[in-house]
């Protein structure tokens, strides 16, 4: 059984963040929940969304840093070919 890495102060893990959104995707979706509900989700949703960039900021930031190159694109990588970064519009 894999254990979970809760952290220190007991967070929990960016894998648990991102399952937790997708359920809250999923119920709002497909029309589980009504109005009220929605509105509750979509806020949790926002407030799990804002942690997980965070995160991922610092992640990215700690792999600057242990690789300079990662901070810069490589001469036609395919992250010079995308449009802006519409990967953070899940619950805009």
């Amino acid at each position: 059984m894999k254990k979970k890495n809760t952290g220190a102060q007991g967070e929990r893990t960016i894998e648990e963040l991102i399952s937790r959104l997708e359920e809250i995707a999923s119920q709002i979706q497909d029309g589980e929940v009504g109005l009220e509900e929605s509105i509750r989700l979509y806020e949790e949703g926002q407030a799990l969304a804002t942690e997980c960039e965070k995160r991922l900021s610092a992640a990215q930031k700690k792999l600057e840093v242990i690789n300079p190159n990662l901070a810069r694109p490589q001469q036609g990588s395919p992250e010079q070919d995308l449009p802006g970064d519409d990967s953070r519009q899940l619950f805009a």
